[in-house]
């Protein structure tokens, strides 16, 4: 919302969330907002940016609902190469309904369906959706960030202004991934949640941008050395 307010697009934008925690987004949004089913937010935005095709159309989404009741979508929507913002919240796991495993729950996390972490022999790999939707030819701007320190937050505003400004350029999508903790649904302190995050998730999901003006600019590893 810093970014929309910046940018003087506040009568412009439209943003779209799905059935989950992002539900709740239009109650602290003072913009435009329309409701999606679980996991159809791309979709819709895809609807709307073509009914409306000056207006900057975005999604927010959490792990569960793109990752996995949506990943049909949001795969056709980036090969399409629609011109939305996808706003994507990676957590591990479904935070509203239970702390279940999703599909980006990593090997040996626990969650209420995996108690004794996730196995993948039993339960398969995480899914690297964001990575993924990089080497498809419909995305022109890819970037994996977090808001756990203010210096993460800087990055992570840049990183969306960045995806709202190439809404101009009509180049495709831009997908934004933010690694974050659920406290709640980790079972954990606020501040041992984040300790945890940057210990075991960052290692899996390194941050920073991975694809930038339609090309891939760096192979993501399981280290990244910075993790402000």
């Amino acid at each position: 919302m810093e970014v929309i307010d910046e940018m003087g697009i506040q009568s412009e934008v439209i943003g779209i969330a799905p059935v989950g925690c992002s539900v709740l987004a239009y109650d602290f949004m003072d913009i435009d907002m329309a409701q999606a089913a679980h996991g159809r937010a791309p979709a819709l935005a895809t609807g709307m940016k073509r009914c409306w095709p000056d207006k900057f159309v975005f999604t927010y989404q959490g792990d569960g609902d793109l990752a996995a009741i949506g990943t049909a979508e949001t795969i056709h929507t980036c090969n399409r190469g629609e011109n939305i913002t996808i706003i994507y919240i990676n957590n591990g796991i479904y935070g509203m309904t239970g702390g279940q495993m999703a599909p980006t729950t990593i090997p040996g996390m626990r969650s209420s369906t995996s108690p004794y972490g996730r196995d993948v022999i039993t339960m398969g790999y995480p899914l690297k959706i964001t990575d993924l939707v990089a080497c498809l030819p419909g995305t022109y701007y890819v970037s994996r960030q977090a808001v756990h320190k203010p210096g993460a937050v800087r990055k992570a505003k840049k990183a969306v202004r960045m995806a709202f400004e190439n809404q101009k350029l009509k180049k495709g999508v831009s997908f934004v991934e933010f690694v974050s903790s659920c406290n709640s649904g980790w079972k954990m302190t606020p501040v041992d949640a984040n300790k945890w995050m940057e210990e075991n998730m960052f290692p899996y999901y390194p941050l920073g941008d991975i694809k930038l003006d339609g090309e891939l600019i760096k192979t993501q590893s399981k280290k990244t050395a910075d993790h402000d």
